[in-house]
């Protein structure tokens, strides 16, 4: 199994800076893909960012050139580096990691809001 933990989390001004991290533990070497997912108050859950084991990413349209994720050498860790930050961001972010296939886990969310 795989457990994921996040943090950074907090609030920022409109146009402000936050870097969530996900630190994952268990069967790492298991793991395919890890993505950021973000829910805000009243809607679905949906993604942010995406990388899979082999380094590639994909976005959402509404945080290209605006957030990155990356993760560390050791591949424990993933980053969801966001800038100019929107009200619009404001949200409880998630990391989930799919792993073996076709199981997968959620962490517990961190949340961010974005006050103008």
């Amino acid at each position: 199994q795989v457990q994921l933990v996040e943090s950074g989390g907090g609030l920022v001004q409109t146009g402000g800076s936050l870097r969530l991290s996900c630190t994952a533990s268990g069967s790492i070497f298991s793991i395919n893909t890890m993505t950021w997912y973000r829910q805000a108050p009243g809607k679905q859950r949906e993604l942010v960012a995406a990388i899979t084991s082999a380094g590639s990413t994909n976005y959402a349209d509404s945080v290209k050139g605006r957030f990155t994720i990356s993760r560390d050498n050791a591949k424990t860790t993933v980053y969801l580096q966001m800038n100019s930050l929107k009200s619009e961001d404001t949200a409880v972010y998630y990391c989930h990691a799919r792993y073996s296939g076709l199981r997968f886990s959620w962490g517990q969310g961190t949340q961010v809001n974005v006050s103008s």
